[in-house]
């Protein structure tokens, strides 16, 4: 039989049947909060430094006090998954301004809550993931947008864009800024291939400053391969030499095809995704 889920919630340890927030949470209310998702390997959350950086500077940006510090933070992660037995899994960690006054001002909620959780994997098998299927969603993000640079609770946009591509039988969906260039995915960073070079949304653009997208960029370097921040039209990214995206559940995932039409194939995205899984195994 298996056992329970352990999860860490507010300091303890308790069985995820236990783990509960109160209905009046303003995360629940109103996406009042911000979370990060980091990928487990061997036992280690990869690249821990620069998430739990970018939770803090969410926090201090909302004016959201963490209750933990990031060392007491690093411990319980890793005592959670001893707890659970799960050396490679996803942890999620969760921190809302918690409970307060009913409507929008945040004041009286001097409690926050913050949940550290686990969960399983994608199971390639080994194997590099299969080339996945993206969309172009219709919804739009708002270009310079200061709050796109946290991961918050609130990501509206983003789950009417995957409900887009699931309606489709897509694997992703991209999205648009309000200028008309083609931002990031819903739940991934983007990249192309073209005239030998790499190319990405600039951070200005409006998309979140992903972890795996600032590794990506790193093996870049490494492999001498040029990179740059670039705009890109829906009409540009018909013509490119090579398309692929990054995320931390995945790691790096070639897009085949895009709005049903086929994306051309570069070797450097195999190459890219194999750096990048020899890094994760080496250096987390």
């Amino acid at each position: 039989m298996l056992q329970p889920m352990i999860v860490f919630l507010n300091g303890r340890f308790v069985p995820e049947a236990e783990a509960m927030v109160s209905v009046f949470d303003r995360s629940f209310l109103y996406g009042d909060g911000l979370f990060e998702t980091l990928h487990v390997y061997g036992g280690k959350p990869f690249r821990w430094a620069e998430h739990l950086e970018r939770l803090e500077r969410g926090a201090a940006f909302l004016k959201i006090k963490l209750p933990f510090a990031v060392e007491e933070l690093w411990n319980h992660a890793l005592q959670l998954v001893e707890r659970n037995a799960m050396p490679e899994s996803l942890l999620r960690i969760t921190l809302s301004r918690g409970v307060g006054l009913r409507g929008y001002s945040p004041k009286g909620a001097n409690q926050p809550t913050l949940v550290m959780s686990l969960h399983e994997a994608p199971d390639t098998g080994g194997k590099r993931p299969t080339g996945w299927r993206v969309i172009t969603a219709s919804c739009r993000l708002p270009a310079n947008e200061a709050l796109a640079q946290f991961k918050t609770c609130n990501k509206l946009p983003q789950i009417l864009a995957r409900a887009e591509a699931d309606a489709a039988g897509a694997d992703e969906a991209l999205l648009l800024n309000t200028d008309g260039k083609i931002v990031e995915a819903s739940s991934s960073n983007l990249f192309w291939i073209r005239d030998g070079a790499v190319g990405t949304p600039p951070l200005q653009s409006g998309i979140l400053a992903g972890v795996t997208r600032l590794v990506t960029l790193e093996i870049c370097r490494e492999l001498e391969l040029p990179a740059q921040e670039e705009n890109i039209t829906p009409e540009e990214l018909q013509r490119v030499e090579g398309m692929f995206l990054s995320l931390s559940s995945w790691g790096i995932v070639e897009v085949v095809a895009l709005d049903e039409q086929p994306v051309a194939r570069s070797a450097w995205t195999e190459r890219i995704r194999g750096a990048y899984e020899k890094l994760v195994q080496t250096r987390p």
